[in-house]
């Protein structure tokens, strides 16, 4: 028989204290702490209270997570733009926000992940019909959310 996780609920002081730990522990967006307060049976003036208050003691800061997230996307994952975007608006990342996140990516080392990437495959693509290996690439790069004039660029210069 499966032991179930008792409910605990916490006052808006505990739970303060609860969430700070949580957002010191890695950047969040205001989503996941509401979503966290709620779990700890708080009213939704409460949850909206703590999360204003998480924002004037910088704890929580979404411009801060953005930068974060693009930064790791962009040099440890190697997401372009598209996908980076995407996955800041699915987490509900203010445009704005986003718009700052983007800035932390450097342009050049942008274009050399992307013909890193093209070079990797294309040396393990075991497709030879040209046509189709230039199609399984495209798809690979746009895939990895690389915007459809630079990978047709790179694939240029790749057949050259």
């Amino acid at each position: 028989m499966e032991r179930q996780k008792k409910q605990r609920f916490y006052t808006p002081k505990e739970a303060l204290i609860k969430v700070a730990a949580y957002c010191a522990y890695q950047e969040r967006t205001q989503q996941e702490v509401r979503t966290k307060l709620f779990s700890y049976g708080l009213e939704p003036d409460d949850v909206e209270e703590l999360i204003v208050r998480l924002g004037q003691e910088k704890l929580l800061d979404e411009e801060r997570y953005a930068q974060s997230y693009v930064r790791g996307k962009y040099a440890l994952k190697k997401w372009g733009r598209r996908k980076i975007t995407q996955g800041l608006k699915s987490k509900g990342i203010s445009d704005y926000c986003i718009k700052q996140g983007m800035k932390e990516i450097d342009p050049e080392v942008y274009e050399e992940n992307l013909l890193n990437l093209l070079e990797k495959k294309n040396a393990t693509e075991k497709e030879k019909n040209p046509f189709t290996r230039r199609q399984k690439l495209t798809y690979f790069l746009m895939s990895k959310g690389y915007e459809g004039d630079l990978v047709q660029d790179a694939l240029k210069g790749l057949e050259e």
